[in-house]
């Protein structure tokens, strides 16, 4: 399959989605991108174990979001739906990469065969990152999987599974996509996909259960404690990792209004179940109402960590672009490393020169 597959007119609707960089990237810094993925793992693993929560599948497309500084790569979030892999994998021509992809979605189904795919989002023909539907739509076709693209009320229980009707045929899903941002599936729309997943009627991945595990911002709370992690048993060498490579996150309360005030230039404020930056704000650019805002609500705060930049020619001059650096893992293995070029506060796909960039690994 190639990016060329995607109908054209998807394409020029999003004239931002890539960009004609290319970033390079040192051996040593994915190495240390690696290691730290492999830490936090562990310490999910840790946490299973303690509570007996193993889930029913791992979850794909787990997205863990660097910047790259001169102390090494700095781990600034986890996501549990990460956009853009196979849009990223089509623009670096990997097509190992693809069959890995489509290798993991049969895992996750397994040990049952996978014929059909449900792809879910809210209205997903208006999502900026439609034509990556699109394109799982007609790369699981080339493998004989059925596959839909659908919002989640057009599935619903019956018959002891989960379906998706149209109105005019039904088909009965083995797995789901998940690309809803209602992360515990909480809206009514939601309802027949909670129970389904609930009573294990399909698979449904991500999760809410791998969400929690994974990518609530509270969990950098703990991943950076260096307390935290030492009453759990986490081994020294683990917190090492860990704590070289995740900034210092702390929770946000009113009783420490006052000290958060005083450092916030220091800090970056996020909603702890936000997505796409939505309600991120940088301390240094903070109002007094925002943050009172910010106080009301369920906030983690993380040191702030500069993105690295690099220069794009745009319009026929060179422009300084920022870059993050998007490891795809499933299983705790790296798929893919890409970059996301932009300017502003957070990646927004508005920037010229900006998107999806391919990155080159330096020695």
């Amino acid at each position: 399959m190639k990016l060329s597959d995607i109908p054209a007119a998807l394409l020029a609707a999003r004239p931002h989605l890539f960009s004609p960089a290319t970033v390079e990237v040192g051996a040593a810094d994915i190495s240390r991108m690696r290691e730290l993925i492999g830490a936090v793992e562990e310490v999910v693993a840790l946490k299973i174990g303690a509570d007996g929560s193993q889930p029913a599948c791992s979850g794909v497309f787990m997205g863990y979001d660097f910047h790259l500084t001169p102390a090494g790569p700095q781990l600034i979030e986890i996501n549990t739906n990460a956009g853009g892999g196979l849009l990223a994998a089509l623009q670096a021509e990997r097509d190992d990469v693809l069959d890995a992809y489509l290798a993991m979605f049969r895992a996750e189904c397994a040990p049952r065969e996978l014929h059909t795919v449900a792809i879910v989002d809210e209205r997903p023909s208006e999502q900026y990152l439609y034509p990556e539907f699109v394109a799982f739509r007609e790369l699981f076709e080339t493998q004989r999987i059925r596959a839909v693209i659908c919002a989640p009320e057009e599935l619903m229980i019956c018959h002891g599974g989960l379906w998706y009707s149209d109105g005019v045929s039904t088909l009965r899903i083995d797995l789901v996509y998940n690309r809803l941002t209602d992360f515990a599936l909480e809206a009514p729309a939601c309802a027949a996909l909670k129970l389904a997943w609930l009573h294990e009627e399909t698979v449904v991945t991500p999760n809410p259960q791998i969400h929690a595990l994974y990518a609530d911002k509270k969990n950098l709370v703990a991943l950076s404690d260096p307390v935290q992690l030492a009453q759990w048993g986490v081994p020294e060498e683990t917190r090492r990792i860990l704590l070289a490579g995740i900034p210092r996150t702390e929770l946000v309360n009113v009783a420490h209004a006052e000290d958060l005030w005083r450092r916030r230039r220091a800090l970056f404020f996020k909603p702890a179940c936000g997505f796409g930056a939505r309600g991120a704000y940088r301390g240094d650019k903070l109002t007094k109402r925002v943050f009172a805002e910010i106080l009301a609500g369920d906030y983690v705060a993380q040191a702030y960590t500069p993105p690295a930049t690099v220069m794009v020619a745009v319009g026929g001059k060179m422009t300084e672009l920022k870059a993050d650096i998007r490891n795809y893992v499933y299983r705790g293995q790296v798929q893919l490393v890409a970059a996301r070029l932009y300017q502003g506060q957070t990646t927004n796909f508005r920037t010229p020169g900006g998107g999806f960039a391919k990155v080159l690994v330096t020695r």
